[in-house]
């Protein structure tokens, strides 16, 4: 792959914004450049800098765009691309009514392969390079996901679901079953190029005591997996994981028994918990996920990011498509704002921006790799039009910041707003498809 110079407006992150005049937690160059030698970032600074040094390397000008790490989705789910929007259900009716039965389409193979490319079209399509999905029960969705993933060398982690009860009879292994894809799957695909496996139990209510003790086995063998799964989500959810282990000292807890927290490890929502929880979570390095659009859109709840962050854990920022509405973290953020706002927490643009960008990948201890555009990382990046759209362009025309651009790409924007990307070097943005 040739060598290639990006030029535009270059923002990258160094740190947490602790608030909008943080001109410390990010580097920002207004004539900037990304160098990028192969899959890899080389250097990044001032265009009259780089210039020079890049010899005979081709120059591509996104001016007056924005250039900076590519987005990072921390939870999602492959098959539920085509529940999206689903009408009035929370969280358990939701699951029986749309998830379940479209999770067991995902049966045929061939449709499996199918969503998988669809899901990172519109991965890409808003400008998210890194994604971490739940796969269905079959083997095979989580062959598709990597496969996709692998042709287009994106960098992802993901797990085929193990759930052996509480759920329709399509989409039940056993605890057996489920320990032996999962073995199956790592062998194949862990540390296969960008691929990293996360070992994964749906829920405590889809998974029994002997299905647990399978999860614990699996960590145990492969430490250097991930855990994804998913915590109090939902007040009835809690009540039944409760009355399901009747032992446990909380939710957390039942987790805790079987040994899946860690730096590795985590757990979709996390909404409803303790100050035990949380000291728990922090202490073992384990990560919170804050799905907004979702939690809005199936009535959960507010998640406390304040009171979580106070407590020391670990703080990551997702779609959780279909239960969220949208794809773009963008539009993700954009919720996450109004939820807090909801509870007189502010969240400031630049820290937007770092969550989806570095915050993200140093929750998925990834950010030697990812998340950043300091040289040595991996050449993921995302090109951002704050006037996609006349409302935005008109919008612009009063901004006189960075921050202020940030907020407006926040609020206003989605996938128009993604002028391009690149995986590692290379572009690409799918083309438009027949429904745009």
């Amino acid at each position: 792959m040739a060598d290639r110079l990006l030029r535009g407006r270059v923002l990258s992150f160094k740190a947490r914004p602790e608030s909008i005049d943080d001109d410390n937690s990010y580097d920002y160059f207004e004539d900037g450049a990304v160098f990028i030698r192969g899959d890899t970032i080389a250097a990044v600074g001032d265009y009259a800098d780089l210039a020079g040094q890049a010899g005979m390397a081709e120059v591509i000008d996104h001016r007056p765009h924005l250039i900076m790490p590519g987005l990072i989705d921390t939870h999602n789910h492959l098959p539920q691309m085509q529940v999206i929007g689903s009408y009035g259900a929370q969280l358990l009716d939701w699951l029986n009514t749309y998830t379940f039965p479209a999770e067991a389409g995902f049966a045929d193979s061939d449709h499996a392969e199918r969503i998988a490319a669809a899901y990172f079209d519109e991965m890409l399509r808003n400008g998210t390079t890194t994604s971490v999905a739940y796969c269905s029960v079959h083997r095979h969705s989580a062959d598709a996901y990597f496969k996709e993933a692998e042709r287009r060398n994106m960098c992802v982690i993901g797990g085929k679901v193990m759930m052996d009860r509480n759920a329709i009879d399509a989409v039940h292994d056993t605890p057996q079953e489920g320990y032996d894809d999962t073995k199956a799957l790592i062998a194949k695909w862990h540390g296969r190029g960008r691929a990293h496996y996360a070992i994964t139990p749906r829920f405590a209510i889809t998974s029994s005591p002997e299905q647990m003790t399978a999860s614990q086995a699996l960590v145990e063998e492969f430490p250097d997996c991930y855990v994804q799964t998913h915590l109090s989500e939902n007040r009835k959810e809690i009540e039944i994981t409760l009355d399901l282990y009747p032992d446990a000292k909380d939710y957390l807890g039942v987790y805790e028994t079987y040994g899946l927290l860690g730096k590795k490890s985590l757990f979709g929502h996390s909404i409803y918990l303790s100050a035990r929880e949380r000291a728990a979570m922090a202490e073992t390095g384990s990560v919170a996920v804050f799905c907004p659009t979702s939690n809005l859109f199936i009535g959960s709840g507010l998640f406390d990011e304040e009171a979580t962050r106070k407590a020391g854990v670990r703080v990551a920022v997702a779609t959780d498509i279909g239960g969220g509405t949208s794809c773009s973290m963008l539009r993700t953020m954009d919720e996450a704002y109004k939820i807090l706002q909801l509870q007189n927490q502010n969240l400031n643009p630049l820290a937007s921006f770092y969550m989806m960008t570095l915050g993200n990948a140093e929750a998925l201890s990834l950010s030697a790799e990812i998340g950043t555009l300091a040289p040595g990382s991996k050449a993921d990046i995302c090109v951002m039009n704050s006037c996609a759209t006349p409302g935005m362009g008109l919008r612009m025309e009063a901004a006189k910041s960075l921050s202020e651009e940030l907020f407006v790409l926040q609020t206003m924007g989605d996938d128009r707003s993604v002028s391009q990307v690149y995986v590692a070097g290379a572009a690409s943005k799918p083309e438009a498809g027949p429904h745009d």
